[in-house]
């Protein structure tokens, strides 16, 4: 990734290492308690919400273990005039992974699995497409991202949600996944072994995850609001919803209803918590006295243990001056400006979290967001973190944005585009005829591309978000779904043959990496009803 940040960063960092060492000391470094705190964070708060007309945000900071800042702003709904608080529950997202990764700590403690216990043991039907990956997979490996398989490999059968795959759909359709390098050999980020996980601490611990959860991480730590399986949202109250960007404004989204389902991603990012949570999950994880007796020192150490290396991306580089990037179980380990650095995010559909510590320091910072807000996460947590690791930094979150926004463009100057499809049609049945039918991908299961009311239609049919119509531009054809933004849209490739075949690729090169089109293979198995 070209540079792109402010010259400052740029800087001979000599004149600074002094003062990253002694921020390592106890005793030594910048304090922002009481007032203060609020004269540091609340700029960088508000700068935030106004630079990308967020719909809500919640905020925390922990300092030497003690809350020194905690703030909200907007509304669970925008326009309603529902206010956040401090109890307003939020999806965390992947920051459910370090919540699976305690659980199973917590079952290490009690003597019911081992780290290194093959996952056949608990799950004796799990199968991966190699047969010794199958044998050989431990525990351990579900939480670290090695298994082999592709960049978000399978995600379609989580998201978008809510959809009619079951656990058992996804631990099945794994044999199907083809890897894309050697087991354990790098890194690559992945949610199926983390449903995988949540299925071995149920079968270890003799309860569903849900209740597992509940039991052995909320109702010890004092986290009173989280939720998890399925439960009523009119009873619970108090939810924010997720927004996307329609027309220049925060627009609802993938809404909850009277009750939210037990979903299959829930160990890999179904978990919501509001802010007050996420402040005591801090605290807890930042100072082992607040629950005495919760996991051992060992298990501690074994989650924020460097057990698979990662690339050190250019941002991380030029921001922080990072010098190694590892995944414990459940985070992501690295250093910044020579201190240690345990964080984690959460990307969903209208929702983003971030959570990240200093744990030298006991200093941690928290946000949730109910909205499209990748850039308003990257530069507030940055900033936040920034006035600990490096005081004299002067970038603030208004510069961390200016330096998103300048990577944005360097990567339109590059071509880094998605491609023009306006002059889109609707694709005709004649034309089509003969790759028309009911066809089956080995892990997505059945779909259908068949006329419905003058229009050629595509369906996945255990998924209600991927069904769009058939669109053909130039002599390419695509899939315009129904509910699902325009970037998210695939190109549908026919592949004439007995049977005809049919593939799905990405048209905007930036998609979220769930949408893994690439790893679907249709082959037709039957006619048009």
């Amino acid at each position: 990734m070209p540079s792109c940040l402010p010259s400052r960063i740029h800087r001979h960092r000599t004149t600074l290492a002094l003062a990253a060492a002694l921020t390592l000391l106890p005793g030594v470094g910048v304090a922002a308690t009481g007032a203060d705190a609020r004269a540091v964070f609340d700029p960088m708060l508000e700068q935030t919400v106004a630079r990308e007309d967020l719909p809500g945000i919640a905020m925390a900071v922990v300092e030497d273990g003690e809350v020194v800042f905690s703030a909200t702003r907007g509304e669970r709904r925008a326009g309603t005039g529902q206010r956040i608080d401090a109890n307003t529950l939020f999806k965390i997202a992947s920051n459910s992974k370090a919540m699976t990764a305690a659980l199973l700590a917590r079952l290490v403690d009690r003597g019911l699995l081992r780290w290194d216990d093959p996952v056949t043991r608990y799950l004796p039907q799990f199968r991966m497409h190699d047969p010794w990956v199958t044998e050989h997979m431990q525990v351990r490996d579900l939480l670290i991202h090695n298994s082999g398989l592709g960049l978000g490999a399978g995600d379609l059968m989580l998201w978008p949600e809510p959809n009619a795959f079951t656990r058992q759909d996804v631990i099945a359709g794994l044999a199907h996944l083809k890897p894309v390098t050697s087991f354990r050999s790098g890194y690559a980020y992945d949610n199926l072994m983390y449903v995988v996980a949540g299925e071995v601490a149920a079968a270890a611990g003799g309860k569903p995850y849900d209740q597992l959860m509940r039991e052995e991480v909320f109702a010890p730590l004092g986290m009173q609001r989280c939720q998890v399986g399925a439960w009523s949202v009119t009873q619970v109250g108090n939810v924010a919803q997720p927004h996307v960007r329609i027309d220049g404004r925060n627009a609802m989204q993938g809404t909850d209803g009277d009750m939210t389902t037990d979903r299959p991603s829930m160990a890999a990012g179904g978990i919501r918590c509001s802010l007050a949570d996420m402040t005591r999950w801090m605290q807890v994880l930042l100072d082992p006295a607040r629950a005495p007796g919760w996991l051992s020192a060992a298990q501690r150490r074994a989650l924020w243990t460097a057990h698979m290396p990662m690339p050190i991306s250019e941002r991380q580089r030029q921001w922080d001056n990072t010098h190694f990037s590892a995944y414990g179980y459940g985070w992501r380990l690295s250093d910044m400006d020579g201190q240690w650095k345990v964080a984690h995010t959460g990307t969903l559909s209208g929702m983003y979290s971030s959570l990240a510590l200093l744990p030298d320091r006991r200093v941690g910072v928290v946000v949730l967001i109910n909205g499209e807000a990748e850039d308003a996460r990257t530069a507030l947590v940055q900033a936040a973190l920034k006035h600990y690791t490096d005081p004299t930094a002067t970038e603030g979150v208004g510069g961390y944005l200016d330096a998103l926004a300048r990577e944005r463009q360097q990567r339109v100057a590059a071509g880094h585009v998605r491609p023009d499809t306006g002059a889109r049609r609707p694709a005709d049945l004649h034309d089509t005829r003969a790759w028309q039918g009911r066809y089956e991908d080995p892990w997505l299961g059945p779909a259908s591309v068949c006329p419905d009311q003058g229009q050629l239609r595509f369906r996945v049919a255990r998924s209600g978000w991927l069904h769009g119509e058939v669109m053909q531009v130039g002599e390419r054809w695509l899939v315009q779904w129904d509910n699902l933004g325009e970037d998210t849209q695939p190109w549908l490739q026919v592949q004439p043959g007995v049977p005809p075949t049919l593939s799905l690729r990405a048209i905007d090169p930036d998609i979220d990496f769930s949408y893994d089109y690439q790893d679907l293979q249709f082959t037709r198995v039957g006619d048009c009803p």
